[in-house]
């Protein structure tokens, strides 16, 4: 099993440029800056069209034009959400990935620092043909819960 310890800077933007025949650990980063971009369409560029997203609470969602509707509404509702990798251990064509997630809810349109969570948080990728085939959240997103249902009151 390989493993990795490193970081990706907080507010780390920059995006890797596609090439090929690149290692499953490599993909999985450019994933990561990807997904803290903001950016869906570069996002959804480094998936499977079959591509399966499983969320924190174990639900799927399948598909490449199903999860840009599906980050396209996240971040909407949590514009500023990052991924914070600290720690990558692969076998193969998997890897679990460790870090916290963050962001600041502004499912109201209201984005103050009061609504910003962080939590523990890993992933399970799987990547195939230098595409992400799948990725697993593993995190207890009660903090952003508390805060939609406090906005909702």
């Amino acid at each position: 099993m390989a493993r990795y310890t490193g970081s990706l800077a907080r507010g780390e933007e920059k995006m890797a440029s596609v090439q090929t025949a690149r290692e499953p650990l490599e993909v999985a980063m450019e994933f990561i800056q990807r997904i803290n971009s903001g950016s869906v369409d570069a996002i959804c560029e480094l998936m499977t069209s079959g591509h399966i997203f499983q969320d924190a609470l174990g639900k799927r969602f399948m598909g490449r034009e199903t999860m840009r509707e599906g980050w396209s509404a996240y971040f909407k509702m949590v514009a500023d959400y990052r991924v914070h990798a600290e720690e990558f251990f692969q076998t193969k064509e998997r890897l679990a990935i460790f870090g916290t997630a963050s962001g600041t809810y502004a499912g109201s349109g209201d984005a103050s620092r009061e609504k910003f969570w962080e939590v523990p948080a890993a992933w399970g990728a799987v990547i195939r043909d230098g595409l992400v085939a799948e990725w697993r959240v593993y995190a207890d997103n009660q903090p952003l819960r508390k805060l939609m249902g406090d906005a909702k009151t």
